[in-house]
């Protein structure tokens, strides 16, 4: 299965930056190291983002819970960094019941369930 409307998927700034990529973050540094150790910095943090949304174009999703604000999809695939390492990824991506377009809620490491 794919995304619903994944030609629309979004990894905004605030989660690929200031989230995903910032090695202060409480929840996220972990994360920061991870993508890092691909090459994506807050420096390059565009190309992350392309990649994210490039895995949620591509990817097969799996529907994952629904809670008071959506739906959620679990999509995996392998995201090469701009140092040619590459890895396999999760991301979780979220339909607003009052939207259409897949937002993303985090990415970390992980492969084919």
């Amino acid at each position: 299965m794919k995304l619903p409307n994944a030609d629309d998927a979004l990894a905004g700034p605030a989660k690929v930056r200031d989230y995903l990529l910032a090695a202060e973050h409480p929840t996220g540094r972990g994360k920061a190291r991870f993508f890092s150790a691909l090459g994506f910095t807050r420096a390059n943090w565009v190309e992350l983002q392309r990649a994210l949304e490039g895995l949620a174009r591509e990817g097969d999703a799996v529907p994952g819970p629904a809670n008071r604000f959506g739906q959620k999809h679990i999509v995996r695939g392998l995201i090469e960094g701009p140092n040619g390492r590459a890895a396999q990824v999760a991301s979780v991506w979220i339909i607003l019941h009052a939207g259409t377009r897949p937002r993303l809620l985090t990415a970390y490491p992980g492969g084919p369930s």
